[in-house]
């Protein structure tokens, strides 16, 4: 059996690019395919806080709350979207549920990789 380690720990400073103007302190949301943007209320894709500002289209650093693992696709999965566990190890996508595992960074094709955040 190979090893694995997840692409971001707790304690580690992630960076996306923005896709509205971002204040350092602000809460951040998954807004689209590897971007990011201030939450809105009872935002469901809530990632983690923004480290400085920025603006909009410029790349910010976060601070994660979760870590980051990078899994196979089952069936297709859209960034932000509340992600399950799937048949043979795999993520799918959910709705907001007690069995989300996390939320998707990144949109992926079934079978293809996806990034995830563990909530």
């Amino acid at each position: 059996m190979g090893a694995y380690e997840p692409k971001f720990l707790y304690s580690d400073q992630i960076t996306g690019t923005t896709s509205a103007t971002v204040t350092g302190g602000q809460v951040l949301a998954v807004t689209g395919n590897g971007t990011v943007g201030p939450a809105g209320a009872a935002s469901a894709a809530v990632i983690g806080v923004a480290a400085f500002d920025a603006a909009s289209g410029a790349r910010v650093s976060y601070f994660p709350r979760g870590k980051v693992h990078v899994s196979t696709a089952s069936g297709a999965i859209t960034a932000a979207a509340r992600v399950d566990a799937g048949a043979a190890g795999t993520v799918a996508s959910g709705t907001a549920a007690v069995t989300n595992v996390g939320i998707a960074l990144t949109t992926a094709a079934d079978g293809a990789a996806v990034e995830w955040m563990e909530i």
